[in-house]
């Protein structure tokens, strides 16, 4: 089961490449059987890790977090919050795809590890800030709007070399380990605190663990930038280069996969053994568990490397000497609606979402508004590196556009519209839009790699944003005209 659920998430990719590769561009890819066999890998890959996740993480993870609620302890539900948003995040495969990929491009100047260390610290406060605000009962609006207001300040005085990244960064860390923990110790928390509304008060804690690596890397960039040394972000002969180093560096050690996942071990056995003081209910199949996630982790990595990144470049360059650039914005926008349409992460927001207000959200009306969503965000990022305008503007208007509507839509839409912004990035469509994105960046002439290769997952987070919240303020005025038509007919 677990196996076709992975192999389903990753066919529309496949039946949008092949359609683009055998019908239009009319020709078989390079290298197409090191490709299948690296989509085979991520498939297995997945698999395992998903596995792994049911029979070791989720179950622990939720059991600790209902233990926290019960004892009911501010404190330590706040920490126990920062430890598991870290240790989520730290071994997020998506993550550690555009980690590797910004060291490559910066020729070494932004460490991966550092990079993916910020992110998960900045993820455990702002998940440990995000539990306050849930048992204190305060309207997440006014934390997204004054965060977001934040992140445009930061982002006109960043470097430009960081901003697409910081962007791309924030949007990979809600993904396949974090939004199901996140989201159930949120929903949890508001559905055990009487006077607290699921929809209102349990939503929102994704949203914010999107919303604050934006701000900490593009700090970080503005530091790592700050010296004089020349900046080489352009790559000669960059389509080369680039899968020789990811053919090189396919072959991760299993011991860094290891260190990955073990922040996550290490939260888990403190706050069972040493804070609650209870022993694990199963510790075999928990063990077993967190092996199958180390395993897949490992051959995701490997497939990305063989398959998926190989693919976006590839698919980039035979694009560009096509010479038509409607065939590019059109392979972005159906890449951006099939992939969302199978995120699992999103079907799995919708359901918490029906639940949490029956009769008033529909999660098969919510999926068709991201998968829409995400698919004009893509389509305007691919222009924007077509036309190799500035990403200051196009991210500051975008959510500049998403401040102004917060205040207008219908205040039980807001928490649930940002969480589907931070869910609509698989662990799948990220490394091939990634690679996309840095493929047409290489092959346009007069692009910069690192300046304009990166933010297409930016693009993808804040859209969604905008089609959700447009959707509730019309069907909000649609449903106070009927209302209003009502009240005449009566009277």
């Amino acid at each position: 089961r677990i196996l076709w659920h992975s192999f389903r998430n990753l066919l529309p990719i496949i039946v949008v490449v092949g359609v683009f590769q055998f019908l239009i561009l009319q020709q078989v890819p390079e290298g197409l059987g090191s490709m299948v066999v690296g989509l085979g890998i991520v498939v297995l890959g997945v698999a395992l890790f998903l596995q792994g996740l049911e029979m070791g993480v989720f179950p622990i993870g939720k059991s600790l977090s209902d233990e926290f609620a019960a004892k009911g302890s501010l404190p330590w539900l706040m920490i126990f919050g920062f430890f598991m948003g870290f240790s989520a995040v730290i071994a997020e495969p998506a993550l550690i795809a555009v980690a590797e990929q910004a060291e490559a491009i910066s020729e070494g100047r932004i460490d991966p590890l550092t990079l993916r260390l910020l992110v998960a610290l900045s993820v455990g406060v702002v998940i440990a800030l995000g539990v306050f605000r849930t048992i204190m009962g305060y309207p997440l609006h006014w934390f997204m709007i004054t965060g977001y207001v934040l992140v445009v300040s930061v982002t006109w005085f960043a470097p430009p070399e960081i901003v697409g990244l910081a962007y791309d960064s924030g949007g990979v860390t809600t993904n396949i380990v974090t939004v199901p923990l996140i989201a159930a110790l949120g929903i949890g928390l508001a559905s055990s605190i009487r006077g607290r509304n699921p929809l209102l008060d349990g939503f929102g804690l994704v949203a914010l663990a999107v919303m604050v690596p934006m701000i900490s890397v593009q700090l970080y960039g503005a530091v790592v930038y700050a010296s004089d040394a020349p900046v080489v972000a352009v790559l000669h002969d960059a389509a080369d280069t680039t899968q020789l180093h990811w053919l090189l560096k396919g072959i991760v050690d299993l011991a860094t996969m290891v260190r990955d996942v073990l922040p996550i071990i290490i939260t888990v056995l403190f706050f069972q053994y040493l804070i609650l003081k209870r022993p694990l209910t199963n510790p075999k199949q928990i063990i077993f568990g967190f092996a199958l996630v180390i395993i897949g982790l490992y051959a995701f990595v490997i497939g990305l490397k063989l398959g998926l990144f190989p693919i976006g470049t590839n698919m980039a360059a035979q694009l560009i000497e096509l010479q038509q650039m409607g065939f590019v914005y059109l392979f972005a926008f159906m890449i951006g609606f099939a992939t969302t349409m199978a995120e699992p992460a999103l079907l799995a927001i919708g359901q918490q979402a029906e639940q949490a207000a029956p009769g008033r959200v529909r999660g098969d009306v919510i999926r068709i508004l991201v998968a829409i969503g995400v698919a004009v965000g893509i389509t305007i990022g691919v222009h924007r590196i077509i036309t190799g305008d500035s990403i200051h503007y196009y991210i500051m208007g975008g959510y500049t556009l998403v401040i102004f509507l917060t205040w207008l839509a219908p205040k039980y839409i807001v928490p649930l519209a940002f969480d589907l912004g931070g869910v609509t990035t698989s662990e799948v469509t990220v490394p091939l839009v990634t690679a996309l994105g840095i493929g047409l960046a290489t092959h346009i002439e007069g692009r910069n790699v690192l300046i304009d290769g990166f933010g297409l997952i930016a693009f993808a987070s804040i859209f969604p944003i905008v089609t959700v919240m447009l959707y509730a303020i019309v069907m909000e005025q649609l449903a106070r005209r009927r209302h209003s038509s009502d009240s005449k007919v009566s009277s």
